[in-house]
C-alpha cells in the first residue's frame, strides 16, 4: 500500500496507467469510482462558463466524455484543470457530497496525496544547489544511524526509489487499493504518527534489495527525506514547503495540514469502501503519510507549480524553484516500464500522440489526483477524484491523455 501507484515495471505506457489503478491504498491513480449507495449526480460535465474554449491541443469532447463514464460508474466527484498559453479550462462532475445534488466547486480543496513528493524533492534540490545536501552523499551524513544501510543509500537513491526500503504504509490498515480501509483504520485515524515511528516500521523489515540495484516505490524514502529537510535546516519539512514553494509561487489553496484533520473550505467530500459501505474519510489525521503524501491542494494550484517547476516561471521572489542543474538532475530518469520513467520526485510518460509529460499522482483514503505537465511547462492538467472504488473502464486515463493530445 501507498500513498502512490503501486508501480509494477512490466508493462507498456498506457497499459500500465491503466493497470495501476488497481494498486493504490492511501494512494493516487488514473483509475477510481464510488460504489453505488446514496444518489449520485448525473453525469453532465459542463465546464466553467469562463473557461469553454477549445484549442488543437485537446480533445474537449474526449474530456467530457470520460468524465460523465466516471460519474456513470459510480465515481462521486471530480474536478479536472487544463492550463495553457490561453488560459484556464476548468469543469466537474457528481456531486460534492453523496446525498446531495452539487456539483463539486472546481476550486474545491483536495487531498493530493503522493503529489507531495514532487514539492518535498524539490525542497531537496534546492538544498543541493545551496551546497547543503549532496545528492550522491550517503543519508548516513545527514541522519546517522536512521537507516540500517544508510552509510550507502544516498540521498538520490531516496528520491529515487532506488534506496529498497520497505514502504511502511503497506502495514496501514488500508484494504486492497487506495479506496479501501479496514475496521482498525477508524480507530487510528486521528493518530499521531511520528516520522521516525514510520521508518521504524519499515527498517524492522530487511531491505528490498542492496541500495541502488533496483527500483521499488516507496513511501518511506520520502519520510526520510523530509527528516533530511529537518536536519540540515533544523525546520520542519513543511515549513519549508512552505517559505520555499508555496508563498513564493502564491499558492492560496495549499497548505502543509500537519496534525490538523480538517480540510479547508471550499472542499470536497472523500470517501472509502468498509465492508461495501460508503464510509465519509474527509478528516483525518495526515501525519501518517508525512512528507510522503499529506498536502492539501486546488486543481489551479497543483498546475501552477508543476508549470513553474517545469517551465522556470520566476516566483514572487523573482528566481526559478529549481536551477538548470538541478533541474536536469530531477529530470534525470530511469526506466520503470515502456513508456514509463522515474526521475527524483517525478515521472514522465509518453502519451498515445507522443507527448512526453511529466507529473505525478497522489492519493489518501477518499482522494486520488492526477497531474502532469509538458516539458516546457505550457500545458498542465490536474485531475481530483472523490471515490471509494477503482473502476476498470480506465476513464480518468483517457481523460489525462485527452488533456494534452487533440
Amino acid at each position: 500500500m501507498g500513498f502512490q501507484w503501486g508501480f509494477r515495471p512490466d508493462s507498456g505506457g498506457e497499459a500500465l496507467l491503466m493497470r495501476l489503478s488497481t494498486r493504490r491504498i492511501i494512494t493516487a491513480t488514473l483509475g477510481v469510482a464510488l460504489l453505488a449507495g446514496p444518489a449520485v449526480a448525473t453525469a453532465s460535465a459542463a465546464p466553467d462558463a469562463s473557461a469553454a474554449r477549445s484549442d488543437s491541443g485537446r480533445n474537449d469532447a474526449a474530456l467530457r466524455q470520460a468524465m460523465s463514464d466516471m460519474v456513470a460508474g459510480g465515481v462521486a466527484g471530480v474536478q479536472v484543470r487544463v492550463h495553457d498559453d490561453q488560459g484556464d479550462w476548468a469543469a466537474s462532475a457528481g456531486v460534492r457530497e453523496l446525498g446531495g445534488d452539487r456539483r463539486p466547486p472546481t476550486d474545491g480543496r483536495f487531498r493530493i496525496g503522493s503529489v507531495t513528493k514532487t514539492f518535498v524533492a524539490t525542497v531537496v534540490l534546492q538544498l543541493v544547489s545551496e551546497g547543503r545536501v549532496g545528492l550522491d552523499t550517503p543519508v548516513d551524513r545527514y541522519l546517522p544511524g536512521l537507516l540500517p544501510a544508510g552509510d550507502r543509500t544516498t540521498v538520490r537513491m531516496i528520491l529515487q526509489h532506488t534506496s529498497g526500503l520497505y514502504s511502511y504504509s503497506d502495514d496501514l490498515p488500508i484494504g486492497e487499493g487506495a479506496t479501501q480501509i479496514k475496521p482498525e483504520f477508524l480507530r487510528v485515524r486521528f493518530r499521531h504518527f511520528d516520522p521516525e515511528q514510520l521508518v521504524g516500521m519499515a527498517t524492522a523489515k530487511p531491505l528490498l534489495f542492496e541500495p541502488g540495484s533496483q527500483w521499488s516505490y516507496s513511501d518511506t524514502n520520502y519520510i526520510v527525506a523530509g527528516l533530511l529537510i529537518k536536519a540540515v535546516t533544523g525546520r520542519a519539512w513543511g515549513t519549508e514547503v512552505t517559505g520555499r514553494i508555496i508563498r513564493p509561487l502564491g499558492l492560496h489553496g495549499t497548505s502543509v495540514p500537519g496534525d490538523d484533520p480538517t480540510l479547508p473550505w471550499p472542499n470536497v467530500r472523500g470517501y472509502a469502501q468498509l465492508d461495501g459501505a460508503a464510509v465519509d474519510v474527509t478528516e483525518l489525521n495526515p501525519s501518517m503519510a508525512g512528507a510522503a503524501g499529506s498536502m492539501i491542494s486546488t486543481t489551479a494550484d497543483v498546475n501552477r507549480f508543476f508549470g513553474a517547476l517545469l517551465g522556470g516561471t520566476k516566483t514572487l521572489q523573482g528566481r526559478a524553484l529549481l536551477a538548470p542543474a538541478q533541474l536536469a538532475e530531477m529530470r534525470r530518469t530511469r526506466p520503470v516500464a515502456e513508456g514509463v520513467d522515474f526521475g527524483l520526485g517525478i515521472l514522465r510518460i509518453t502519451t498515445p500522440c507522443g507527448t512526453a509529460i511529466w507529473g505525478h499522482t497522489g492519493g489518501i483514503p477518499g482522494y486520488a489526483t492526477t497531474a502532469f505537465t509538458t516539458a516546457d511547462g505550457r500545458r498542465q492538467t490536474t485531475i481530483s477524484v472523490t471515490t471509494n472504488k477503482n473502476p476498470q473502464s480506465g476513464s480518468e486515463t483517457r481523460m489525462l491523455f485527452a488533456s494534452f493530445c487533440p
